[in-house]
């Protein structure tokens, strides 16, 4: 049977913040990708990441080349980032080229430094969870 993942990746511990309250709402333990979780049969694959300096972290990247295509229905995307207008398009490339659809992105506003303080606030982490929510329930396809 499969079953939703979450995996995260993060500087901040925005994409922590993010990740465990979409966990909390779909009951799914979200994980670090530093801790090298195993995805298994998955039919929707959340990954939240930042945006740091124009990309997603490296080591997400990597963590992405690596997942078996055969193991992913369909992946959602969690983007954290300043701007909110740059989501993470590398990973987005690899999940693609592995056959795995992308069927959504969301764009949650972080912070860095002094711009955009306070972010992402709980408005900002209710919108990623109702988003989430919305996946699980069937409103995107």
């Amino acid at each position: 049977m499969s079953e939703n993942r979450i995996i995260y990746a993060t500087k901040t511990r925005h994409s922590k913040k993010i990740a465990e309250a979409i966990g909390k709402a779909l009951d799914i333990i979200p994980y670090n990708i530093a801790s090298r979780p195993v995805i298994k049969e998955t039919d929707f694959l959340f990954i939240v990441g930042g945006i740091y300096g124009g990309s997603s972290l490296p080591e997400l990247l990597e963590f992405v080349q690596n997942v078996e295509g055969n193991k992913v229905r369909k992946a959602v995307l969690i983007t954290s980032c300043t701007a909110k207008k740059q989501g993470q398009d590398s990973v987005r490339s690899i999940l693609e080229g592995k056959g795995i659809p992308v069927i959504d992105e969301i764009l949650c506003q972080g912070s860095f430094l002094f711009m955009k303080m306070g972010h992402p606030n709980k408005t900002d982490i209710t919108e990623a969870v109702n988003f989430a929510v919305s996946i699980t329930q069937g409103a995107v396809k």
